[in-house]
């Protein structure tokens, strides 16, 4: 009896876990044009010519690393394919660094509300960007606080973020977030978000071809 008290505890363990994302993106669309999802955006693809001055200068975009062309284009298609889905969007929140808010400008006309926990967490460092380790719990608090925040009927709220910021949040197993990625979560009163699904904004764009 001694020697399956480890194998009842590991699958014990392994129930607690949550389970992988398995809905593909015509399932998340459907479901999204239900409502009452959020969802967690990393702000798009943004010219590396540019670097980020640290402490951040909000309001000088000299300053900032910004969104380049394509990261443009693709947050315009992305807007563009929720509203051929059917996806409505409620609440934005974003980073106050201006490649965030751009994303969600141009996903959405719907006002944007900058919060400092959704601002990049790693302060534009190369280091932090290229292994975050979820290491703010501060931050990530916040951030799963704000994702529980149910929105309004009918609609789903968009977090635009960063990197560092996501791992911080959900864990650094999210940290290969793509830029432009949305990990689309249902609020949860009692306990963390559940992640529904990961879409790359190519999935987006290419499911709304297809209406």
């Amino acid at each position: 009896m001694r020697k399956l008290l480890p194998l009842v505890g590991l699958v014990a363990l392994i129930c607690l876990i949550p389970l992988c994302a398995t809905a593909d993106v015509s399932e998340i669309a459907l479901m999204l044009k239900q409502g009452g999802y959020v969802l967690v955006v990393r702000h798009g693809a943004t010219n590396d010519s540019q670097k980020d001055v640290y402490p951040f200068v909000f309001d000088d975009m000299k300053k900032q690393r910004q969104l380049s062309d394509q990261g443009r284009k693709v947050a315009r298609e992305m807007g563009a394919a929720f509203k051929a889905l059917g996806i409505s969007i409620g609440q934005i929140y974003s980073s106050q660094l201006n490649r965030a808010i751009e994303t969600g400008s141009l996903m959405s006309e719907e006002q944007i509300t900058t919060v400092n926990e959704l601002t990049d967490s790693g302060a534009g460092g190369a280091l932090a960007m290229a292994n975050p380790n979820g290491s703010n719990p501060k931050i990530g608090n916040a951030i799963r606080a704000l994702v529980n925040r149910a929105p309004a009927t009918g609609t789903n709220n968009v977090l635009i973020t960063h990197k560092t910021n996501i791992a911080d949040a959900f864990g650094k197993e999210l940290a290969d977030v793509k830029e432009a990625e949305t990990l689309v979560y249902r609020p949860n009163p009692s306990g963390p978000p559940t992640l529904v699904g990961r879409v790359p904004a190519s999935e987006w764009i290419a499911q709304a071809t297809k209406r």
